[in-house]
């Protein structure tokens, strides 16, 4: 992967993760280019990561051998839809874009032409992200690595078996910070509440939810496992998870990513209608 020559339609923020997670793993400078049609922020780009910039998209799948879509959904159409892919067939298209279908794209090719649609979340910006991934049938498994190591370079990466299970990684780890960040917001109001100085509030709910996490990724325990250790019996942490529960904070779960889900769904026939 050093020098695959892989190209970015589009340079917004998740584009500039991958990048930084690209070289940082060791890829060739030189083998990356992107597209975008804000001079301001092809300059940026090239500034920060010495990389090949353009506005000419078409130059992008002549040049490379994998083309990451990285353009928002709402405009993905008409952007794909005036590439000229012939002789393209071999390229790898990596779609970034949420709740854009790979059949679509392909449709809007023109071309029977390999699509891996993935599905990352935020913390990519970090690399710390989580990413669900889908391959086509004309996805070779040389492409399958292709697409699995520039997601990787940001994060976890995981393969699902139809697309629409993609839907489900949407609800779950897409849109799946903004769950954890709600919570921690409720978690800082109530140690002011409490009467904790704010900063002093927000540094302990932050650092206890990445220590949790970091826990959970790096033990054999399973979540209610570690929930069940730190839940001395009579204790406080007792008193305050039967409150949770009485309160059915499983079921409002279950109720938001069903939600979560369903909507993905919705969205993505809404987005090729248009």
């Amino acid at each position: 992967m050093k020098n695959t020559k892989i190209g970015f339609i589009g340079g917004g923020n998740m584009a500039r993760s991958l990048i930084g997670g690209l070289l940082a793993s060791g890829v060739n400078k030189a083998a990356l280019s992107v597209a975008d049609p804000t001079a301001a922020q092809r300059d940026e780009l090239a500034k920060d990561f010495g990389i090949s910039t353009t506005a000419d998209n078409q130059h992008i799948v002549d040049q490379c051998e994998v083309i990451v879509l990285a353009v928002k959904p709402q405009v993905m159409k008409d952007v794909v839809a005036r590439l000229d892919i012939h002789k393209a067939r071999e390229k790898l298209f990596v779609s970034i874009a949420a709740g854009v279908r790979s059949h679509a794209i392909q449709k809007w090719l023109g071309e029977d032409v390999p699509v891996v649609r993935t599905m990352p979340n935020t913390p990519s910006l970090v690399q710390s992200g989580a990413t669900g991934l889908y391959a086509t049938c004309q996805v070779s498994e040389a492409q399958r690595d292709q697409a699995e190591s520039i997601l990787r370079a940001v994060g976890l990466t995981l393969w699902v078996d139809t697309e629409a299970q993609l839907d489900a990684v949407t609800a779950l780890s897409g849109s799946g910070p903004a769950y954890f960040y709600l919570v921690m917001e409720a978690m800082e109001k109530a140690g002011t509440q409490l009467g904790l100085e704010p900063e002093t509030a927000r540094l302990l709910t932050v650092q206890t939810a990445f220590g949790a996490a970091k826990l959970a990724l790096e033990v054999k325990d399973q979540p209610a496992d570690l929930r069940r250790k730190v839940t001395s019996p009579g204790g406080t942490t007792e008193k305050a998870i039967g409150v949770l529960q009485a309160n059915k904070l499983e079921a409002i779960f279950a109720e938001a990513l069903t939600a979560a889900h369903d909507r993905s769904i919705e969205l993505a026939a809404q987005l090729e209608q248009d």
